[in-house]
C-alpha cells in the first residue's frame, strides 16, 4: 500500500461478521457460509488496507451465539461488536460484555417472519439497560417496515444505528416516504445510518443517490461506513478494496470521508 493510499484508508470499519462454518447455524438462517471468515482472516484484511478499527455486526445466521465475536474483541481491543440477546438477558452478564467488547445490541429483522412486540413491559426494561450501558441498538430491515421500531426506540432513549442505508424499497430509491422518513430519524441527534453494503440494493446508483440524500440531508457526523465483510451470500463477487472503492465513490469529499470513517465512528464505538 502507498503512502497516499494508507493516509486515505477508512480508520474505522463499522460492519463486518466473523465466523466459522462449524459455528451452529440457527433454525432460521437465510444462508450457509461456503467458507470460514475468521478472525485472524479479518485483522489481517484490516492491515492489508489500513484500516485501523473494526466493529463486528451480530449475524443472524447464528442467532445468540456471540462467543466467537466476543473472543474477538476480547483478544484485539481495536475491535467492537454488536450482540444478539434476549430482552431477558442478565444485567450482569451484559455488563461482562460490555467489559469485553461489546457495544450495542443488533436486531436482524430481515428474513424475519414474525418479529417481536418491542413495546412490552419486559422490552422497555431492556431498552433502560441498553441506555444505562450507554450501548445502541442496531437494526437491520426494509425501510418499509422502519418507521414503527424507530418510533419505539427512539422514544425509550437509545441510541439507534441504521444498517444498509435503510433498506429502501425497490423501486422508488430516494423518493419513496419511507427512505424519508430513515432520514429524519437522524435529526433527533442519538440515530446514525450506515454506508454500507450497497451491492445489496438494487443498483449501484440507488446506492449513490442514497449516499448523496444522507451526507445533504445529515452530514457526516450522523453516517458511518462499513464494508459487510465478508460479503454473506455475495462472497463470489464482493472483494473488501471494492467495498473502499465503492465508499470514495458515494463520499468523493476526503474530508468528509474522514470524519464519517474516523470522527463519527470512534466517537460512537471507542469513547
Amino acid at each position: 500500500m502507498t503512502q497516499d493510499a494508507a493516509h486515505d484508508a477508512p480508520l474505522v470499519d463499522s460492519h463486518a461478521h466473523v465466523y466459522t462454518t462449524d459455528m451452529p447455524l440457527s433454525a432460521t438462517a437465510w444462508h450457509k457460509p461456503p467458507a470460514d471468515a475468521t478472525i485472524d482472516q479479518y485483522i489481517a484484511t484490516l492491515d492489508r488496507h489500513g484500516v485501523k478499527h473494526a466493529v463486528l455486526s451480530a449475524a443472524s445466521l447464528f442467532d445468540d451465539y456471540n462467543e466467537y465475536s466476543l473472543e474477538a474483541t476480547r483478544t484485539h481491543r481495536r475491535l467492537r461488536t454488536t450482540v444478539i440477546v434476549k430482552p431477558t438477558i442478565d444485567p450482569y452478564v451484559m455488563r461482562m460484555m460490555k467489559e469485553d467488547g461489546a457495544a450495542g445490541v443488533r436486531f436482524q429483522w430481515r428474513h424475519v417472519k414474525e418479529l417481536p412486540d418491542i413495546t412490552t413491559p419486559e422490552y422497555r426494561k431492556f431498552f433502560r439497560r441498553v441506555r444505562d450501558l450507554d450501548w445502541h441498538v442496531h437494526i437491520n430491515q426494509e425501510a418499509a417496515l422502519l418507521a414503527g421500531p424507530i418510533a419505539t426506540l427512539q422514544a425509550t432513549g437509545v441510541k439507534l444505528v441504521i444498517d444498509h442505508f435503510g433498506h429502501p424499497t425497490r423501486g422508488k430509491g430516494t423518493a419513496c416516504e419511507e427512505f424519508q422518513a430513515v432520514m429524519r430519524a437522524v435529526d433527533n441527534g442519538r440515530t446514525w445510518v450506515k454506508l454500507s453494503a450497497g451491492y445489496r440494493l438494487e443498483s449501484p446508483q440507488v446506492a449513490q443517490d442514497c449516499a448523496r440524500a444522507l451526507l445533504a440531508h445529515a452530514g457526516p457526523e450522523r453516517l458511518l461506513w462499513g464494508s459487510d465483510w465478508p460479503f454473506a451470500g455475495f462472497e463470489d463477487s464482493m472483494r473488501y478494496e471494492d467495498a473502499i472503492a465503492s465508499f470514495r465513490q458515494w463520499v468523493p469529499d476526503a474530508s468528509m470521508r474522514r470524519i464519517i470513517s474516523g470522527e463519527t465512528a470512534l466517537r460512537l464505538y471507542f469513547t
